[in-house]
């Protein structure tokens, strides 16, 4: 099978995940505490921030956050949508290929890689190591979520791929420890660790 054709994210994707209040996967306040996590959880580990990507931001759901944790931030976001693309002004890119000159410290990758194929999704597991050199949040429904039910099949979007847990995992850890909640850390990270605050890669 292959990744998710461009033509799926247009107007009437978003009018049925973001925006209809009947059938948004979207909540605001999840979205705020889970940012307020993720940032504070940075500076807390002392992971300098000055320049985040935001890759598959959709509506811009992280700019907040970051901004308000990270004063000054550069925040970059990234999006496959064209739609979203016109109405947002977001650069047009995929995480399977998107470039930078520079590696970021943070990247943020929420609710895309279900999305790609086995192939795309290990090509984007190692450009998400090449794009961050120093923290990265990463949320993917995996297979395990599915059989164990954590899931609302009427929800969420029915053409995700069922990828196992440890094929994410497997490919994140050449680039990254694990931190827990989604958070993972660079192996180019200078950021002091101590042995049971993360999971050696």
């Amino acid at each position: 099978m292959q990744s998710a054709s461009e033509q799926w994210f247009d107007e009437a994707y978003y009018q049925r995940f973001y925006f209809d209040k009947k059938t948004s996967v979207i909540d605001v306040e999840h979205s705020k505490r889970l940012g307020a996590f993720v940032c504070s959880y940075l500076a807390y580990l002392r992971v300098p921030v000055a320049r985040v990507l935001d890759i598959g931001c959709g509506i811009g759901l992280w700019r907040e956050a970051v901004e308000q944790h990270f004063p000054g931030v550069s925040y970059h976001g990234v999006e496959f949508s064209e739609y979203l693309c016109e109405r947002y002004q977001w650069e047009r890119g995929s995480v399977v290929d998107y470039r930078s000159a520079e590696p970021f410290d943070l990247v943020i990758c929420q609710g895309v890689l279900p999305y790609l194929s086995a192939s795309d999704l290990k090509l984007a597991l190692d450009n998400l190591g090449r794009l961050s050199r120093g923290g990265l949040y990463v949320e993917a429904v995996s297979r395990e979520d599915y059989d164990r039910g954590v899931i609302d099949e009427d929800l969420t979007d029915s053409r995700l791929f069922r990828h196992r847990a440890e094929l994410y995992r497997r490919g994140l850890q050449s680039h990254f420890n694990e931190l827990g909640g989604g958070v993972w850390l660079s192996h180019a990270s200078e950021v002091p660790m101590f042995e049971l605050e993360c999971k050696q890669g």
